[in-house]
């Protein structure tokens, strides 16, 4: 049996009572916080123009009301992670399109959420050691949207064998001044969704694809893996639930810079109100992921006229922003706030030095790159030189630097998502002021885990929702049909 057929037989029996509760629980905050980024994602100019272009978010066509769902949720860094993968442009999107016209209950958008995530999550994971990840990985959301859309259809598992083996053959791929230089980020969740869901029309319609599509030679791991890892694909199938690994935003911005934005939420609060000629320096010590995605962007930087691709993963604005007013939002990415030229000599006055110990700590937990190198043993070592030779020499010093690897993990119960960062602010006064933070709000292993659900029930109310679709929504498993058909257009409207 090859990996897709393993993995197709699993997806199309696993049934809603096959699902832990814990997996359930996550699963419903996901869709929460997805509704929350589509929300805010259409508030933007750029969201608009994609309505404008492409049609409001709940259509009649759920094919194209996919496309649109993916991309307002996506291009603002605002959607949730998980290990290993930007899951939810796809992995909620998709049944929630597809939810009126499959006649989905409660449990069973739950269910096509759950099983999207874990055909999404260890197909991507499988390439984690590769050059795409997070959002430039856009084959995330071709599975996703397959697994998403399939399992509401109650799909033959042969269906899906051939839809993953289409849409796999020919998967989009990201090219870096497109995705940072202009717009295209917009959909690189769209994309991949469309090439997806056009995989499962031509598998109704009996076109095969192979079923070695992942482990062959000459397949898809050999193209988009670094150090392919074949045997993660299906690893611990209802032990190892990727869905509990999901980390949720609380605020837009680019990977790895969480920890730093919530240091800056903090000095606000302590410092008080301050403006730019009061800030004499800001120093960041953080990990080496972290730098290089910063410096990558910095490449595509154009002042107030940066692109919001960009922007996103410029860490120096997004710290200025959080500590000149407290907050970080969409509106922080408009034409009106990146005019303020405040915010621009601040973040001129950011300087941010790679720490080793932090990224020693950054590969040793699970997520997001951790449990991947578990997973490769000694293989590790051939990533771990790439990577690092992006910083300096041929890379041999970040494979010494990370030492030896724990086991892989048997499940992803005490999972941690560690982006380190210590902030320090240096007043004109001569007041020096430091914040430093291992994991981040809201991400999988922070000290605020036991509040998520309120924290996504405020991210969801912040973005506009209402408090009764907040309730409908957190009990969802009890929904029916006709609940469903009512609650999600109230929730993206």
């Amino acid at each position: 049996m090859t990996l897709t057929e393993e993995l197709s037989e699993w997806a199309h029996s696993l049934r809603f009572d096959d699902i832990p509760q814990d997996v359930v629980e996550i699963a419903k905050l996901q869709i929460l916080s997805q509704c929350a980024a589509i929300r805010v994602g259409a508030s933007h100019p750029l969201g608009r123009r994609m309505i404008q272009a492409f049609g409001e978010p709940l259509q009649d066509d759920p094919r194209r009301s996919s496309f649109v769902l993916a991309g307002l949720g996506a291009w603002l860094h605002f959607d949730d992670t998980a290990f290993a993968g930007h899951l939810s442009n796809s992995t909620v999107a998709v049944p929630m399109a597809y939810a009126r016209a499959q006649g989905l209950n409660g449990a069973g958008l739950l269910t096509s959420v759950v099983v999207a995530n874990e055909v999404a999550a260890r197909i991507t994971a499988a390439t984690t050691l590769g050059p795409f990840r997070g959002q430039s990985a856009p084959y995330t959301h071709v599975t996703g949207a397959i697994a998403g859309r399939l399992r509401g259809e109650d799909a033959t598992a042969g269906r899906w064998v051939s839809a993953l083996g289409l849409g796999l053959g020919l998967p989009p791929r990201t090219v870096p001044v497109g995705f940072l230089g202009g717009d295209a980020k917009v959909f690189s969740s769209s994309t991949p969704v469309a090439v997806g869901l056009d995989a499962c029309d031509a598998a109704a319609a009996g076109f095969r694809g192979s079923p070695e599509i992942l482990e062959h030679a000459e397949g898809f791991l050999s193209r988009f893996a670094t150090v392919p890892l074949p045997e993660i694909v299906t690893a611990g199938l209802s032990e190892r639930w990727h869905t509990l690994t999901t980390s949720f935003k609380l605020h837009p911005g680019g990977p790895g810079m969480d920890s730093a934005i919530d240091c800056a939420f903090g000095l606000h609060r302590e410092i008080g109100t301050v403006r730019a000629q009061d800030i004499a320096e800001i120093s960041v010590d953080t990990s080496l992921y972290t730098v290089l995605v910063n410096r990558q962007a910095g490449a595509y930087l154009r002042g107030p006229d940066s692109p919001v691709s960009a922007l996103v993963f410029a860490l120096p604005y997004l710290l200025s922003t959080a500590l000149l007013t407290g907050d970080l939002t969409a509106e922080d990415f408009t034409p009106q706030r990146l005019a303020d030229a405040d915010r621009w000599a601040v973040a001129d006055r950011v300087r941010i030095r790679l720490d080793e110990a932090m990224t020693h700590d950054l590969f040793h937990c699970e997520v997001p790159f951790g449990e991947a190198l578990r997973q490769a043993g000694p293989r590790a070592a051939d990533w771990l030189k790439v990577f690092g030779a992006r910083w300096k020499g041929d890379g041999q010093w970040l494979v010494d630097l990370v030492g030896e690897l724990e086991p892989p993990s048997k499940d992803f119960g005490s999972t941690r998502k560690s982006t380190p960062a210590r902030v320090t602010v240096t007043l004109t006064d001569g007041r020096s002021l430091t914040r430093e933070l291992d994991v981040p709000a809201g991400a999988v292993g922070s000290a605020h885990a036991g509040n998520l659900p309120e924290l996504m029930r405020e991210k969801f109310l912040t973005a506009g929702g209402t408090a009764a679709v907040a309730d409908g929504l957190a009990s969802l498993e009890s929904a029916s049909a006709d609940d469903v058909a009512r609650l999600l257009p109230a929730a993206l409207a």
